[in-house]
């Protein structure tokens, strides 16, 4: 090992050809950004047009890429998996190797019918028993709350940075920050930023909430795994998204910030995700949340996120996230190995090994609702649950 990254345990390690190729892929990983890159830079500017019906099928537009796909791929191609000596660390990698093949396929094909089936094999679709799941949700949550006093995208970024703070008051080395892009729709991470638009809008009811979602899981554990020997813990395993998103919305259930209309969201995106496999067009789309009860403004906003770039059926893992959560739970299982690093679920013997044999890191810092009694509790009250819409007891 050098630069003192040897990592903590019995004194074992992994060989230097081991981690020269986890560099590789997570430096490699971090050479284009895929989220940023298909999502649209105008979504904003062409609501109101489709909103008063004169542009139903909106002509998004994307950011120039800033890495060809093709020069990327080469430099993957180049990196030979088969020299990894480790069999546990050696499936995790060709599983990332795998991801990323399918990522730049997709930057390649962006808007492009071609997008949809690559993103179905990268993220799934939606499956019947995740569908009735959803559809039981807005049939039994018909009351949402009065909406409150929303926060601009300055007064949001206030708050971020002062959370980010407390994380940097137990680890001041914690290379984490929050900026607002004139690029960006709404609220999200890319590596180890928090980016927010210029036009966001946040309930001040749900900040606190999108703070743990955002700051507490995704910045948290992206600062976990960055410290880890093993880099691409930091970048994020393959399929890490789906446990990642699941995570994050417990972190809502746990600081007691998980809404009715939260809830409705997460469900709208199923659903529409489903339409978008089933051939809706994206004005169709639309009305169908319409008529569910979605105001305008939130519907477009669901059916850009799935509708961008061909099809991104991304969003139907937040639900299906959170249910594999409650199921695990439930089953008797334990969050505390998941804030190694950004990594799937059902990965999770995997991490299991290596940190048994003393190749993992103890997490830097964790989430600060872990320090809340309440929010283990409300936790402990989530776990197994199947009835969904009994997540809302207590905490709305």
């Amino acid at each position: 090992m050098t630069d003192g990254d040897g990592p903590a345990g019995r004194g074992a390690e992994l060989s230097a050809t081991d981690l020269a190729v986890d560099h590789r892929l997570s430096l490699l990983a971090q050479s284009f950004r895929f989220l940023l890159d298909v999502t649209p830079v105008d979504a904003d500017d062409l609501r109101d047009d489709f909103l008063t019906g004169r542009q139903p099928d909106p002509p998004f537009t994307y950011r120039e890429l800033e890495t060809d796909p093709a020069v990327v791929r080469a430099e993957l191609d180049d990196i030979d998996l088969g020299t990894v000596e480790d069999p546990v660390l050696g499936q995790l990698l060709r599983a990332k190797h795998r991801e990323m093949e399918l990522q730049l396929d997709m930057l390649e094909a962006r808007d492009t019918e071609d997008f949809l089936p690559l993103s179905v094999e990268l993220y799934g679709g939606v499956s019947p028993s995740l569908r009735r799941q959803a559809e039981a949700l807005l049939a039994d949550i018909t009351r949402t709350e009065p909406t409150t006093e929303a926060l601009d995208a300055e007064a949001f970024l206030e708050l971020a940075e002062a959370e980010i703070a407390r994380y940097r008051d137990e680890d001041p080395d914690l290379d984490m920050h929050a900026e607002i892009r004139p690029d960006v729709n709404g609220v999200m991470v890319s590596g180890d930023v928090l980016l927010i638009g210029p036009e966001t809008k946040v309930q001040q009811a749900r900040a606190q909430a999108l703070l743990h979602h955002e700051v507490g899981t995704h910045l948290v554990t992206q600062a976990n795994g960055t410290h880890q020997p093993i880099k691409v813990l930091g970048v994020g395993l393959a399929g890490y998204d789906e446990t990642q998103e699941g995570l994050a919305v417990l972190a809502e259930i746990a600081c007691g910030g998980l809404t009715a209309f939260r809830l409705r969201q997460l469900a709208s995106r199923v659903l529409t995700v489903h339409r978008l496999v089933a051939g809706a067009t994206f004005a169709e789309a639309h009305e169908a949340l319409v008529a569910d009860d979605f105001p305008e403004h939130s519907a477009w906003t669901t059916v850009m996120r799935v509708y961008r770039s061909g099809g991104m059926t991304k969003d139907a893992i937040y639900l299906r996230g959170l249910v594999e959560l409650l199921e695990h739970l439930g089953s008797g299982g334990s969050l505390d190995q998941l804030w190694l690093g950004k990594f799937s679920l059902r990965d999770l013997p995997l991490i299991g090994d290596l940190e048994a044999r003393g190749l993992l890191r103890p997490p830097r810092v964790l989430p600060r609702y872990l320090h809340d009694p309440s929010a283990h509790d409300n936790l402990a009250r989530a776990a197994g649950t199947e009835d969904l819409s009994t997540l809302l007891e207590g905490h709305a």
